[in-house]
């Protein structure tokens, strides 16, 4: 099997629960750590390593970490990038912590890259936390499940429209349950 099919067979078959939660922001997303833990099975069976090594690039303006997750088999190697800013102006947190924070970021979105993991739905990727003018966010089926029981118990369509973006399939299925 050469690096290409056995990063294929990882990327159609990795599942990674979002089994952390944000209290500020109310949402569950998975770590960097969540997706290698979830690969180790794949990697054992494939005979494959992981590694993610950051490079703090130069710039001007704010520092810059470039994160790479490398796929290797003893032989070939497949490698995916991810770049973040390391947030200077954070409050409420001491230096170490910032790069940290960062590095947590580039690892996650570099393993994300090179596994495909899709995180359009990620509320972790999306949130804004209030500072675009709208916290509305995409309703997964682990909310519209959520909201259909809403519904059940006499709450308003209105009320799930105001808080998520609802899509005309998933509105079909939320007035089925009147």
């Amino acid at each position: 099997m050469t690096i290409n099919e056995k990063l294929s067979k990882i990327q159609t078959e990795f599942k990674s629960k979002k089994s952390r939660f944000n209290s500020f922001g109310k949402y569950y997303f998975r770590s960097a750590e969540d997706i290698l833990e979830a690969t180790k099975p794949f990697l054992k069976e494939l005979g494959v390593t992981v590694r993610i090594n950051e490079e703090l690039l130069p710039t001007d303006a704010a520092p810059v970490l470039q994160c790479t997750a490398t796929i290797f088999d003893g032989t070939d190697a497949l490698s995916a990038t991810a770049i973040v800013g390391v947030d200077l102006d954070q409050k409420g947190m001491q230096m170490p912590q910032k790069y940290g924070a960062a590095s947590s970021y580039g690892k996650k979105y570099a393993l994300g890259n090179l596994f495909l993991i899709d995180d359009t739905q990620d509320s972790d990727a999306t949130n804004t936390h209030g500072k675009n003018g709208t916290t509305k966010q995409k309703l997964t089926n682990e909310s519209l499940a959520k909201a259909k029981e809403y519904i059940a118990k006499g709450g308003s369509i209105n009320t799930i429209k105001n808080k998520y973006i609802v899509s005309a399939k998933q509105e079909e299925l939320l007035q089925g349950t009147l």
